[in-house]
C-alpha cells in the first residue's frame, strides 16, 4: 500500500527558516532548540525553499555586471568573465587604467603557490604591472612571452613589464632577450640559436597562467606608434587578409582563425597554438576600438578568462 503523503507543516517550515535566516542560528542550534535531528533541520530548510517559504534574492550593487558576465561565460564557454565598471568607457585611456587595476586584482586573488605566469606586452598589461601590490614569496615564476617591442624604456615593453611584475610578486623571472620582431628570417634564425633565447622559449610549455593584451590593427594601435614594430604597409596587408586583432603579434581574422602573414614568420614569441596549451589564459582588453578583436579572440578560443569594461562587454553580446 503506497505511503500517504504528509501535509506540509508550514508552521514548522516558517519557524526553522526564521531561526536560520533571521536569528542567524546554525542547523545544530536549531536542532537542539526544537528537539530535532540536524538532518531533519536540513530537510526542512530544503523543503522550505522548494515550496516557496524561503525565497532568495541576490541584489547586485551598482558598478558590477553579473548578467553581462554570465552571458559572456555561457556564450563563449569562458571560465570567468570579469566586467569592470569604467567611469568613461568611451576613453581608451580610462579603460586601460581600470582594466589594468582589475587584472592585477584578479591575479592576486587567483594566483597559487608555484604558478608559472606568462605575460605578453602592451599598455593595459603595463597598467596591470603598476597596480600589483607587493607580495610575500610564493615560489612563483614570471615568463616573458614575446620579445621586446618598441623603445626599451617604453612602459609597455615586455621586458620591463615582466621585471616589474616579478619585483612586486617577489619571484624569479625568465626574460626573452631578443626583439619581438626581426628584420628578416635569417636574423631570426640567428637569434634563435642563442642559449638564453632558447631557454626562455622552452619555458613557454611550463606556463600555466598567462595574461595577454589584445591588439587591433588600426592607425592608433601601439604597434604603429613609433614605426619600430611593424610598418603601415605590413599592417595593411594583414588587414587585407582579414586580420582584425592580435595577441603577442599573432594576428587572426573575425572568426578567430590565425592569419599567416610575412610578419608572423618574423615574430619571436609564443604562438596562438602554444597559447591554447596553457591552462588559464586571461585576456585583458577593452575600449571603443577593441570590440571586434576581443570577440574574435573569444571565438578563436585563445583566452578562457576575459577582463573587459561594461561597454565592450555589452557590444560583444549584442
Amino acid at each position: 500500500m503506497p505511503r500517504t503523503r504528509q501535509p506540509v507543516d508550514y508552521r514548522l517550515l516558517n519557524k526553522v527558516s526564521r531561526y536560520y535566516y533571521e536569528s542567524d542560528l546554525s542547523e545544530e542550534q536549531i536542532a537542539t532548540r526544537l528537539h530535532l535531528s540536524r538532518s531533519k533541520v536540513s530537510r526542512i530548510l530544503k523543503q522550505a525553499r522548494e515550496v516557496g517559504v524561503i525565497q532568495i534574492s541576490i541584489i547586485s550593487p551598482s558598478g558590477i555586471y553579473p548578467d553581462l558576465e554570465q552571458q559572456l561565460e555561457e556564450r563563449f564557454n569562458l571560465r570567468e568573465a570579469y566586467v569592470v565598471d569604467v567611469f568613461d568607457p568611451g576613453s581608451q585611456e580610462s579603460v586601460t587604467r581600470a582594466l589594468g587595476a582589475a587584472a592585477a586584482h584578479h591575479l592576486q586573488d587567483t594566483m597559487r603557490e608555484g604558478d608559472v605566469i606568462g605575460f605578453s606586452w602592451g599598455s593595459t598589461l603595463s597598467a596591470m604591472a603598476l597596480s600589483i601590490r607587493p607580495q610575500k614569496y610564493m615560489d612563483n615564476h614570471v615568463v616573458q612571452l614575446i620579445g621586446g617591442l618598441g623603445p626599451p624604456n617604453s612602459e609597455s615593453h615586455a621586458t620591463g613589464l615582466c621585471r616589474r611584475v616579478a619585483i612586486f610578486l617577489n619571484c624569479d623571472v625568465t626574460l626573452l632577450p631578443a626583439p619581438g620582431i626581426m628584420a628578416n628570417q635569417q636574423a631570426k634564425e640567428a637569434v634563435l640559436m642563442d642559449t638564453y633565447v632558447r631557454n626562455a622559449i622552452d619555458m613557454f610549455s611550463r606556463v600555466n597562467l598567462a595574461y595577454v593584451g589584445i591588439g587591433t590593427p588600426s592607425p592608433n594601435s601601439v604597434v604603429l606608434r613609433d614605426g619600430s614594430i611593424i610598418s603601415f604597409s605590413q599592417l595593411e596587408k594583414i588587414k587585407a587578409q582579414g586580420g582584425v586583432g592580435d595577441i603577442a603579434l599573432r594576428f587572426y581574422d573575425a572568426q578567430g582563425k590565425p592569419i599567416h602573414s610575412p610578419v608572423d614568420d618574423l615574430v619571436i614569441g609564443i604562438t596562438l597554438e602554444e597559447l591554447k596549451n596553457i591552462d588559464t589564459v586571461v585576456g585583458v582588453s577593452g575600449g571603443p576600438e577593441k570590440v571586434t578583436s576581443v570577440k574574435a579572440a573569444l571565438l578563436g578560443g585563445y583566452i578562457n578568462v576575459l577582463v573587459t569594461d561594461q561597454l565592450t562587454a555589452q557590444r560583444i553580446i549584442e
